[in-house]
């Protein structure tokens, strides 16, 4: 049987417009780690609170939901955290 002759084929060059697109300067957020770490630091230091003080502190009337309050601070922080660039 006869042999196939193998077919090369030639490299991909993208075009010059493609080349053009890839030069985005990405713009540095320096307000976005300061504020990501104040939100964590905030949330940690309400439950933190919340749990020595026996639930008095920080909001009395809200009881358990201290915890929710300060586990929104730090899932704020973790949504301010996807801006990072």
């Amino acid at each position: 049987m006869p042999k196939s002759r193998i077919r090369k084929k030639a490299d991909f060059t993208p075009p010059p417009a493609a080349k053009q697109a890839t030069n985005i300067k990405l713009t540095s957020r320096s307000w976005v780690a300061p504020v990501m770490l104040a939100l964590f630091l905030i949330g940690l230091a309400w439950i933190v609170v919340f749990y020595l003080t026996d639930g008095t502190l920080p909001i009395k009337s809200l009881r358990n939901w201290n915890i929710v309050v300060g586990f929104g601070f730090i899932a704020g922080g973790f949504g301010v955290s996807t801006q990072w660039k």
